[in-house]
Order: structure tokens, then sequence, then C-alpha cells
């Protein structure tokens, strides 16, 4: 659904997670035209939005502090914000339990919708490489930014040749049996727990893996939910009029259109600007 009067699309909940604002592959200037496309009534940041541990003062582009100056900009607005830590944003853990006007700092966050209960949180708990080798883990991050970096230089030279592009990561996780049995593990790992403690609902980042699937055991069953990452696969999760969604940048033609628009309106002259005013008004 659109707001009449802005154009944007109106969502109950956004969930957004692994931005990695600081890093080399951040699609922050995607991420930005979706927060400017959509108005929810609630905006959950599930994790690594800011990439502490690849942050260096000769890079953060104008794009990466465009979307920190839209955030602060829908808390001043009043929408509700709940920020959850991750790992590469692990330093924000100090201040958990922070709260300001329509903001908070939590580590995890236990939502009731509709009746049931979602769990929320970022999910490197379960990364036993942040338990006993964090710097295996800080290793595998800068290992993980340079292959982002090379897949975009290779991408640049197929898009000039008129080929697709590939996404190198993507095709390593699929074709790895580690990896995939990491990601088989993390996720059933995540249900376990949220199915032995009652909930609904399990929802985490973490692993870049866009996922809405049910998991079962013994005990019962959950709704696994996972809203993948800003660096590959530009995705998020919506919960709206009941239901769940896997947002795709890709195959959304609203947050394009919008965004023409936006950058049309942003160019008027104040001369125009308030001819506009006026012929909206019916006064000319």
């Amino acid at each position: 659904m659109k707001s009449k009067s802005t154009g944007k699309r109106l969502v109950d909940l956004v969930i957004i997670s692994d931005v990695h604002l600081g890093a080399f592959g951040c699609h922050a200037k995607e991420l930005l035209e979706y927060l400017r496309s959509i108005k929810p009534k609630m905006l959950i940041l599930n994790g690594d939005i800011i990439d502490i541990w690849q942050f260096r003062k000769a890079y953060f582009p104008k794009s990466h502090l465009l979307v920190i100056r839209h955030l602060t900009g829908m808390i001043a607005k009043n929408t509700k914000v709940v920020y959850i830590t991750g790992n590469h944003d692990e330093l924000m853990r100090k201040f958990v339990k922070f709260n300001i006007g329509s903001f908070k700092l939590v580590n995890k966050l236990l939502l009731d919708l509709h009746g049931e209960k979602a769990w929320i949180f970022h999910g490197d708990v379960f990364d036993i490489t942040m338990q006993y080798s964090k710097w295996l883990a800080k290793l595998g991050s800068f290992g993980y930014d340079f292959l982002i970096l090379l897949n975009s230089f290779a991408n640049f030279i197929l898009a000039s040749m008129g080929s697709e592009k590939i996404s190198f990561s993507k095709r390593i996780k699929h074709s790895v049996k580690t990896a995939v049995s990491y990601i088989n593990k993390f996720e059933e790992t995540a249900a376990a727990i949220a199915i032995s403690k009652g909930y609904s609902h399990v929802i985490c980042g973490h692993i870049h893996q866009p996922q809405i699937r049910k998991i079962s055991n013994q005990q019962g069953e959950v709704n696994y939910m996972n809203s993948g990452d800003w660096v590959e696969n530009l995705s998020a999760l919506e919960f709206n009029k009941g239901e769940w969604s896997i947002y795709n940048y890709h195959e959304d033609p609203h947050v394009k259109a919008y965004n023409e628009s936006y950058r049309q309106a942003k160019s008027f002259t104040h001369k125009e600007t308030f001819k506009n005013l006026l012929k909206e008004f019916e006064l000319r």
C-alpha cells in the first residue's frame, strides 16, 4: 500500500541487517533509495549496520553518511527504530539499553505480532569463531571484503562485454559442502532454541542468506526467517497486514519509480516548487 501524501509504500514492520556501512561492499545508495520509498511503523536494524571491524577514516563515502542521516531523520519523525547489535558493531553492546525518543539499542528483541511471539537477534552468538577465535572471524571478514571488491571488478568487465553478472560468494556458499552445512546448522540451532521457548518466529541476520521457511523437530515447529544483507542480496524482511515477505531491491519497480520522482522534486528551484504548490491548490 502507498501513502497518498508521499507516494511512499506503507509497511507495518521492516527488518534489515548486515548493511556494513564503512565497508567497500556496502550498497548504501540502493539502501537509501529503499528507505526513502517506504514508510514503516517500525524499523528493526538487526546487527552489522555499521562495520566497525572494517571502519577506516579514509573510506566512509557520502552515500554511507546519507543512510545514517536518513535513519536519524526517521527517529526524529517518531518512527520506532530498534538497533540490535551484531558482531561487526559489537562495540555498541557497551551501550545496550540506551533509549532516546523512538530509538532503542538492544542485544535481542521479543515482539508480539498478532498474538504470536517473534524472537529477533543478529545470530553471531551461534558462530563458534566469534566465541573462540575472533581473530579468525576478523580475518574471514577482510577476506570476504576483498572477494566482494574482486567480484565488483569482474562484474564491471562482464557488464562491458554484455554478459550477466555473477556472485563469487554465492557460488562458493552453494557449492562448498561445509558452507552449506554451516548455514543449515545455523538455521536449525536458532529454530530449535525458539521452539523450546515456545516462540512462533525466530528472525536472524549474520549469514547473508535471506530466507523464510518452516523448521520442525520433535518438540514442534517455528517460522525461521533471515533478512539477508545489503552487500550481495540487497534484501529485507517486511511484515504487513499479518503476512511476512522477503523484499528484494532488484525486483522492486516502486523503489526506482519513487526515487526518480524524488530526484526530480529535489532538482526543482525554489521558484518552481512554489509555482507547483500554487498549481496544486488551484490558485493559478
